[in-house]
């Protein structure tokens, strides 16, 4: 009797244990999943990625201009413009239950109508590094959600030990251009200026803060080995034959070698879940 007692208070342990394990999966399942009822809103290409990578891309009603990833976002989302142009209007008009930015993507005004309107205004402060990445993608999910992010975090750990260092580090000049009337150089405190640094390479314009117009003479004196720039901006200069075009291009290290090299904007520049990835094809391209 003894015997039979033991063994039944063993059997409703069992039970007792499995069931917790069972109720502690469901609850991980829900905490790990976005609100279906949450609508939207993103207004910063970075936190539009963000949002996609765990999983709601179909909850996003709305993207400013830069939310160009993933492709199809648009086919569902409202394109609401450039965030200098967005209003409090076109944004109420989705119903959205939540608005997500980074601080430098909501104005002051904007950000008192969409209070005084009621709606939840998530505003991340955006760091241009993979510290500051990581942070972004945390915020946004602990503002969407009990949501885990140590795959997308992992990932971006396991990709950044796939840069290959240079025997001498390349000088890379980042160019932006809106044609050839509108040509500028990123010197420090930009995020291209802590993307070649992450790809192993040099700033040609490290002598520089922030972007700052593109001259004959910076050319001159920085002499980059490499010329950045988006697919965009060569694009909208007619391609690398237009670039040679533009006064003391022709005469740098990079063009006499050839060496033009671009990436998608957003990519290049988002500082997004997609970091590791960004970094690794800027170092391959570098090292070709």
């Amino acid at each position: 009797m003894k015997k039979y007692i033991t063994v039944l208070a063993v059997a409703i342990a069992l039970i007792a244990c499995n069931k917790k394990e069972t109720t502690d999966a469901t609850t991980d399942a829900v905490e790990n999943k976005i609100d279906e009822n949450q609508k939207i809103v993103s207004l910063n290409g970075a936190v539009s990625e963000t949002i996609a990578a765990l999983g709601a891309s179909a909850q996003i009603v709305g993207v400013d201009v830069t939310s160009t990833y993933p492709e199809n976002l648009k086919n569902t989302a409202t394109d609401l413009g450039h965030v200098r142009t967005i209003t409090a209007e076109s944004i109420l008009s989705l119903k959205p239950t939540v608005v997500v930015a980074t601080s430098k993507d909501v104005n002051p005004t904007l950000n008192e109508q969409l209070k005084q309107a009621g709606i939840q205004l998530v505003v991340i402060d955006q760091e241009f590094s993979v510290d500051g990445t990581k942070k972004l993608i945390t915020e946004v999910a602990n503002n969407l959600g009990k949501i885990n992010v140590d795959s997308l975090i992992n990932n971006i750990d396991t990709q950044l030990k796939e840069v290959k260092s240079f025997d001498k580090k390349p000088k890379v000049l980042f160019i932006y251009a809106r044609g050839a009337g509108n040509l500028m150089v990123a010197g420090k405190e930009t995020p291209l200026h802590n993307m070649i640094e992450l790809a192993g390479a040099e700033n040609a314009a490290a002598a520089l803060t922030d972007f700052k117009p593109l001259t004959p003479e910076a050319l001159l004196t920085t002499n980059p080995d490499v010329i950045l720039m988006f697919d965009s901006g060569l694009q909208s200069l007619g391609g690398a034959e237009g670039l040679l075009k533009i006064e003391g291009i022709s005469a740098t290290n990079a063009a006499k070698n050839n060496k033009i090299i671009t990436m998608d904007g957003q990519l290049l520049s988002g500082f997004g879940p997609r970091l590791g990835e960004a970094v690794v094809e800027l170092n391959s391209k570098l090292n070709q």
